[in-house]
């Protein structure tokens, strides 16, 4: 199977490193946004077609299918553009940064009959894994979900300290994980939801600190606490208060309470996230069927993102007044 990876920074690349671990995979053409970056990407991982141009890659002699790992302002339409030139699509989190171009990307998906999928790469961390496989078991059940996300981002720069070219997004980006790990955990929309968010950033224009609530029809409890002010250690975790234990997932670890290591050798043939979510999407396009994190079974993550978003834009105007 040809593939296309449009993007050559560092998710890119760690998409470039899952694909090469999957037999019958071939990455053909690799799209960027900068050109001595993409050249350098491509001669790495010995891709042979490099370009500037996403039609240009996807046209390459064989391609079936497109990774999108670009900025998340042109998500949605990049996604259009693969599932229009008839190529199946995995697109990284989150689809859209708005709700409209997520529901017509489940429209055009649903037209077209493509693949189209999601990076929600949460869904297929074993450690998170491990925990959902308890909950079907009925072995665990979620009484409360705490979940952090830190960055110290004053500035435009990326995870690499590299400017960027468009504004992350407490929200639409980095809350969009565990608003979509709540839901897919309890397998239940939020009856409850809630948000609050600090001043907006004077040159960027974006909230850099955020808290999020929701409530499960069963009684779960969600907390999220998110911020680009946070001088310490980066990145996701995640704390599950169980009835039969409390679990902290750090991507693809997961430890205990008390910090006991739990074994996750059996979740997966590999356990990176990553890689196994690529070979969920490559799965999917050979076996004809809807992948586990489809942009309609995510779906309902971004309608409950577009309620918390009109709370916020709602609180701002008044306090405006």
């Amino acid at each position: 199977m040809k593939i296309c990876v449009a993007g050559e920074g560092a998710f890119g690349n760690k998409h470039l490193d899952a694909l090469a671990k999957i037999d019958g995979v071939e990455v053909a053409s690799l799209v960027g946004g900068v050109a001595p970056a993409t050249e350098e990407v491509a001669k790495k991982y010995n891709i042979p077609h490099w370009t500037l141009d996403l039609a240009e890659g996807m046209a390459q002699p064989g391609i079936e299918a497109v990774i999108l790992t670009t900025p998340t302002p042109i998500h949605a339409r990049q996604a259009e553009q693969a599932m229009r030139a008839g190529k199946h699509v995995l697109v990284e989190i989150p689809m859209a940064d708005n709700i409209a171009d997520a529901e017509r990307l489940v429209k055009l998906q649903k037209e077209t009959g493509l693949v189209a999928m999601v990076g929600h790469v949460r869904r297929f961390n074993p450690s998170h894994q491990w925990v959902h496989r308890k909950m079907a078991a009925g072995e665990l059940k979620l009484q409360q979900f705490n979940a952090t996300t830190y960055f110290f981002r004053r500035t435009n720069l990326n995870a690499l300290g590299q400017p960027r070219s468009w504004t992350d997004h407490l929200l639409w980006h980095h809350a969009c994980h565990a608003v979509d790990l709540f839901l897919w955990q309890t397998g239940e929309v939020p009856v409850e939801a809630q948000a609050v968010q600090g001043p907006l950033h004077p040159e960027l224009g974006i909230a850099m600190d955020m808290g999020l609530q929701l409530k499960s029809a069963s009684g779960a409890i969600f907390t999220l606490s998110l911020s680009f002010n946070n001088n310490g250690p980066l990145g996701s975790f995640y704390r599950y208060i169980c009835d039969n234990g409390t679990y902290i997932a750090r991507y693809d670890e997961l430890v205990d309470g008390y910090e006991k290591p739990v074994d996750l050798s059996g979740i997966g043939v590999s356990l990176n996230g990553v890689e196994l979510e690529d070979r969920e999407f490559i799965a999917a396009i050979r076996e004809k069927r809807e992948p586990e994190s489809s942009v309609a079974k995510c779906l309902p993550t971004m309608r409950v993102l577009d309620r918390l978003e009109r709370q916020l834009t709602g609180a701002h105007a008044a306090a405006a007044e």
